[in-house]
């Protein structure tokens, strides 16, 4: 295994390249990792789930307003349940809080049955009408007129950063090579598929050739997770099933005061733009307020707007009110790669030795266990010899969730290593031991950017003007902690 971000890539040809490490890709590399396999996870970032996978609004789906029947359906409801089950496993934070479809007008609320019936079609049965009475005793903060509400017990809030972080991490302590600062510029292609009956055969054929921008890679199998940049990928293997569209989604998080405010995820009834503009609180403690869906030809666009953030006021101040009145801690926007389909763009190419994984939007986070095993069954269908799937070695991320406890909270951790009591990010409670643990992982951050994705420091409502020194000196300096004789055990 290796994590490389700079120099050569190395002179051997991969079983399989999945290019795109966001939380699909990632999550394509761990299935990988089970099996008997040389496999390179390669991004064009200097970092993990830097690209759509940071901006995601962070809910795990059930999937009851997919369109049903569709791959999208199936596997956001296979995914969200592996997800979930993964989560508990590994200490990714989640919180079952249940949303809530509020209707504001007659018509909305006409409508709330016909969702009903479309979540049982998604194999959801758990969504109930709730009246106007119940729903202003649940949500006493909303603003007044809303007529009722279709609520869905199972949808929860989730951390992305760490989900893309831990399958990365998994992949590579189980042999995956992820090679960072690595975009693809050019593929030519291998020979073509023809069914060897054997590896022996297999590995006689002529390998992909990847030119990037760290040198050449070779690759008997490719797969395409590259988010955004799918499509483009696709023509460098000759097809053009979908052009991605960034969906620039810009987002309002206001300040932990007002998380009292808000007990569910509250939903419009969605529209054929997506879920609308929801109101939600974060696993970290705040409450966000957004997305717009802003189709946009510019895949760089990620800056946030005046006129954007006006239409998220307009909108929060007409769900809830009081929500305006709270401090705001940031502003950001990101990208979601919308197609012109309805669905998935899930391809594969047996005769090229090709899958490619595109159109995913904003349900990739809870679908991606799910996506990940069927890209394997593809590749399995398309002749790849993967071999007999073993267990991967374990990860246990760090809690970055408000409902469990963090380490400043922990006296048996403190006790072992005062380094998790000495808090250095004070807005965010994010202590020196977690930052230098940060820093020594299997796959430490590029930059304070990343590090704020691994520990929430520079995240909080000052936004690093009191602790931003000190992080940087830290990042700038990292090892110069070394933990107490027996914190890892108390850990």
């Amino acid at each position: 295994m290796s994590v490389t971000v700079s120099g050569r890539l190395p002179d051997e040809v991969y079983d399989v390249v999945v290019v795109g490490a966001g939380v699909v890709g990632a999550a394509i590399a761990r299935e990988l990792a089970r099996y008997p396999l040389r496999t390179a996870l390669v991004e064009a970032s200097s970092d993990v789930g830097d690209g759509t996978s940071k901006a995601n609004t962070a809910i795990l789906h059930t999937g009851f307003d997919a369109v049903p029947g569709s791959l999208e359906a199936r596997l956001v409801r296979e995914g969200r349940d592996r997800l979930a089950a993964y989560a508990e496993e590994c200490g990714i934070p989640v919180e079952p809080i249940g949303a809530l479809l509020v209707a504001w007008d007659e018509e909305q609320l006409a409508a709330l049955p016909a969702l009903a019936r479309k979540a049982a079609h998604n194999g959801y049965r758990r969504t109930r009408t709730v009246t106007a009475v119940e729903l202003r005793e649940r949500e006493p903060h909303l603003a007044p007129g809303a007529r009722g509400a279709l609520e869905v017990p199972d949808e929860s809030i989730v951390c992305p950063w760490t989900t893309t972080l831990a399958y990365a991490t998994q992949a590579v302590r189980s042999g995956v090579d992820l090679h960072l600062n690595c975009r693809v510029r050019e593929v030519t292609e291998g020979s073509a598929q023809t069914r060897p009956r054997t590896r022996k055969q297999a590995q006689k054929q002529t390998p992909h050739l990847l030119a990037t921008t760290r040198g050449r890679l070779r690759a008997r199998w490719l797969v395409n997770a590259a988010g955004l940049y799918a499509d483009a990928f696709d023509r460098l293997l000759g097809h053009t099933d979908f052009t991605v569209t960034p969906r620039r989604g810009q987002l309002i998080v206001f300040d932990k005061a007002a998380r009292s405010l808000v007990g569910h995820i509250l939903l419009p009834v969605p529209t054929a733009l997506g879920k609308g503009v929801l109101v939600s609180p974060t696993v970290y403690g705040n409450v966000m307020l957004g997305p717009t869906a802003e189709d946009l030809d510019d895949k760089h666009a990620t800056g946030s707007t005046a006129d954007g953030l006006a239409f998220l006021r307009k909108k929060g101040r007409r769900i809830m009110p009081e929500l305006l009145e709270e401090e705001v801690t940031a502003v950001y926007a990101g990208l979601r790669a919308a197609t012109e389909h309805d669905d998935y763009a899930i391809r594969s190419h047996p005769e090229q030795r090709y899958v490619t994984v595109g159109g995913i939007r904003s349900t990739g986070l809870t679908a991606s266990m799910a996506i990940a095993a069927h890209v394997v069954e593809l590749l399995t269908e398309a002749g790849a010899e993967v071999g007999t799937a073993a267990d991967l070695v374990p990860v246990t991320m760090p809690n970055l969730g408000e409902a469990f406890p963090r380490p400043y909270q922990r006296a048996e951790l403190i006790a072992a290593d005062p380094a998790y009591g000495a808090l250095v990010c004070h807005c965010e409670r994010v202590s020196r031991g977690e930052i230098r643990d940060a820093l020594a992982a299997d796959i430490p951050p590029s930059s304070p950017e990343g590090l704020r994705r691994r520990t929430r420091a520079l995240g909080g409502r000052c936004q690093g003007f009191y602790c931003g020194a000190d992080v940087r000196a830290l990042f700038d300096t990292p090892g110069a902690d070394a933990p107490a004789p027996g914190a890892e055990a108390a850990r």
